[in-house]
């Protein structure tokens, strides 16, 4: 786990908002590539899945690294 000097600044308020609006992000493009794999077919939406797996993979480090509950 890297050093990160501006995690030790936050408040536990402001690193909950920021894991939500990750989450929100993460969502988003989950149902978007839901939409896409419906409306214009599987390999479009296995391209979309990319860069979904990355947002949710980012949200799902920011809560492991500041020890939010799942």
């Amino acid at each position: 786990m890297a050093y990160d000097p501006c995690a030790m600044s936050k408040t536990r308020q402001e690193v909950v908002k920021e894991s939500q609006k990750k989450g929100l992000a993460a969502g988003a493009a989950a149902a978007a590539t839901v939409v896409l794999g419906v409306t214009i077919g599987g390999p479009v939406a296995v391209v979309a899945a990319v860069p979904t797996a990355l947002l949710g993979w980012r949200w799902w480090k920011h809560r492991a690294q500041n020890g939010i509950k799942f």
